[in-house]
């Protein structure tokens, strides 16, 4: 999952991502394993990288109603939000 910050919510941000959205995608099935801050370059600023078990449980996973909301919430926050789904090769793919 990639996006950048919101100039001036960067505060609000980080109380939502620790507080609601990490907790959140791990009920979901997600184990967030990496989390990437771009500091120069023209990258997005924020990568999240998480596995899980199974292609389907992935699959099922961003179906899922409360993906969708969680991911609209952040939306408050973010711009540019982007993710997708690729087989596990074990490091960060982006």
């Amino acid at each position: 999952m990639t996006w950048n910050i919101k100039p001036g919510k960067e505060q609000e941000y980080f109380s939502y991502i620790l507080h609601e959205y990490l907790p959140q995608l791990n009920q979901l099935g997600f184990d967030v394993n990496e989390a990437w801050l771009t500091a120069h370059g023209d990258h997005p600023q924020i990568l999240l990288a998480a596995v899980m078990g199974s292609w389907t449980l992935a699959e099922q996973a961003i179906r899922n109603e409360k993906f969708h909301r969680i991911n609209e919430e952040l939306l408050d926050y973010v711009d540019d939000l982007d993710y997708k789904l690729a087989p596990n090769k074990g490091s960060f793919q982006f």
